[in-house]
């Protein structure tokens, strides 16, 4: 982390997981553990599933919990069935969302060019975005990591202005490394997230690379968050199955305000 050039953000991606009323029950428990504990260090977010979103938005209030959605929809309305814009995002309240997830990619089809678009919708209606991107095991293994990571940020970002850019974290998860027990060394996680800085500095310059944060997403949790919080290049994290658990969520969110 480095709090002096960029900000530090800690979020919680839930998944399909969670009815309305567990989720309430869920972040008042968090609320709870973070009661009296030091929270300015870092913002600290919720992206739940869209049922979950106007309970999750009421119970946060008065916290300094951010709530966000999980994904949106490119188009303002029309016949997408089963989708969600921006526009229904933000009137309800919602803050992030996640754009871009490897979950996304593998099962629903999501590309590249489709995460652009839907990260230009976002932007374009006032939403903070988590831009995903990461390397699956036979990328890593044939060495193709940073033209990977590479490539996906330079799309996704596509047509996005230094004052947009503003709005956008990336979240560097590698595909590996979700869901599986995996985590990658905390020097790899700060190599590739350096990498992702430096596609930044290429872009837009040196001063939105050093503003922009990145954070470390493949199974980040309450043992090993100081060490990769530790890193310079890692500034926060895109929390999977450690943000359902409270005393666990509220771990990582100590270590990123110590």
């Amino acid at each position: 982390m480095n709090r002096a050039l960029r900000k530090t953000v800690i979020a919680g991606n839930w998944k399909m997981n969670k009815t309305p009323s567990e989720a309430v029950e869920l972040i008042n428990a968090i609320k709870a553990e973070l009661a009296g504990k030091k929270t300015d260090g870092c913002e600290i977010v919720a992206c739940v599933p869209y049922v979950d979103l106007v309970p999750v938005i009421e119970a946060a209030k008065g916290s300094p919990i951010k709530v966000g959605a999980e994904n949106v929809h490119f188009a303002a309305s029309g016949a997408y069935t089963g989708e969600i814009s921006a526009a229904m995002l933000c009137e309800i309240g919602t803050e992030y969302v996640i754009v871009g997830h490897s979950e996304r990619r593998q099962y629903f089809g999501e590309t590249d060019n489709t995460v652009s678009a839907r990260l230009t919708a976002a932007l374009a209606a006032g939403l903070k975005v988590i831009l995903c991107v990461g390397e699956t095991l036979e990328q890593r293994e044939l060495g193709v990591t940073a033209e990977t990571v590479s490539a996906q940020t330079k799309i996704a970002l596509s047509g996005i202005t230094a004052e947009q850019l503003k709005n956008v974290i990336i979240a560097y998860e590698p595909v590996w490394a979700i869901g599986t027990g995996k985590t990658a060394t905390a020097d790899q996680a700060d190599e590739v997230c350096g990498i992702i800085r430096g596609v930044i500095a290429s872009l837009y310059g040196e001063s939105s690379a050093d503003g922009i944060t990145v954070q470390y997403g493949g199974s980040m949790n309450a043992k090993n968050a100081a060490e990769l919080l530790g890193k310079p290049n890692v500034d926060g994290g895109l929390i999977g199955g450690a943000s359902l658990k409270a005393p666990d969520f509220a771990a990582i969110i100590a270590a990123a305000n110590a």
